[in-house]
């Protein structure tokens, strides 16, 4: 399994030209916007986005949906990336639990009854798209007459759209609440999904049945990190992808000749993102 593994092959580093690149879920306003002003005068690429090849000549976004956002709204015509496939069995497909923060749980539950296509449920239900968990114990199951996965992620869609726009949204791979509260005191409440197929993910990309943002977690071992890619590079318009392919091997050659490429099998935390 995966998660037993202590070894991973070298990252697969390549450029593909932005167009080819299909994200499969929508991205995060509350992340996208100041990551493309950002961007604009960033020097480097330092975390490149996963991806998983869907078609020919054609890539899934595992990870990193707000960055390809950015980068096709900024028109840079290529990025690196870096390609895990599926099949490799070093990426695990999990999903992440949404903290919904510095709002009223009323009004929340207030906007998700306005919802046509959702029916609130107490307690759990085995046939809920998601469930949501409050601070004061209250446990809410949404229920919605959906058919497909393309209809379920619809439904969260909207769900998900309610707090984008009047909360403050985390990410958390926490599961124990007594875990959650503490670290969040601003919480109100926690939103758990249901679990994902790769068919899914692919599925979303390739018909735009977009997930909501933040809710797939991928883990690939052997991930590229800190990578601190020349991002003129990739945003020059003259240069052709077999020469910026090259240009990617010259370098990534002198990094393992110089030894600066280094791999950690522990899972780690990361302070500075």
């Amino acid at each position: 399994m995966p998660n037993q593994r202590t070894d991973a092959p070298p990252p697969d580093l390549r450029i593909v030209p932005t167009n080819h690149i299909f994200p499969h879920e929508d991205h995060d306003s509350q992340r996208a916007m100041p990551l493309i002003k950002r961007l604009k005068h960033e020097k480097f690429v330092i975390n490149p986005p996963l991806v998983a090849p869907m078609d020919a000549n054609q890539y899934v976004v595992l990870d990193g949906a707000n960055r390809y956002y950015a980068f096709a709204h900024l028109e840079y015509p290529h990025m690196l990336v870096q390609v895990a496939p599926y099949e490799s069995n070093y990426v695990e497909l999990l999903t992440w639990r949404h903290i919904v923060s510095e709002w009223d749980a009323d009004a929340f539950i207030h906007h998700l009854e306005a919802l046509h296509r959702i029916q609130l449920v107490e307690g759990q239900d085995s046939r809920a798209i998601a469930h949501i968990l409050f601070h004061n114990g209250r446990v809410l199951a949404l229920r919605a007459p959906v058919q497909d996965t393309h209809e379920r992620n619809a439904a969260l869609r909207e769900v998900v759209s309610i707090y984008q726009r009047n909360a403050t949204l985390y990410r958390t791979a926490l599961s124990e609440m007594a875990d959650i509260w503490p670290l969040y005191p601003d919480a109100l409440a926690v939103v758990v999904f249901p679990e994902y197929q790769p068919a899914d993910i692919i599925a979303a990309a390739r018909y735009q049945a977009f997930l909501p943002p933040g809710i797939s977690r991928h883990i690939v071992h052997g991930r590229a990190l800190r990578v601190n890619y020349p991002l003129d590079w990739l945003r020059d318009t003259t240069a052709t992808l077999e020469a910026k392919s090259q240009q990617l091997k010259t370098w990534m050659q002198q990094k393992l000749a110089a030894r600066q490429v280094r791999y950690y099998a522990e899972a780690t935390y990361q302070f500075d993102e």
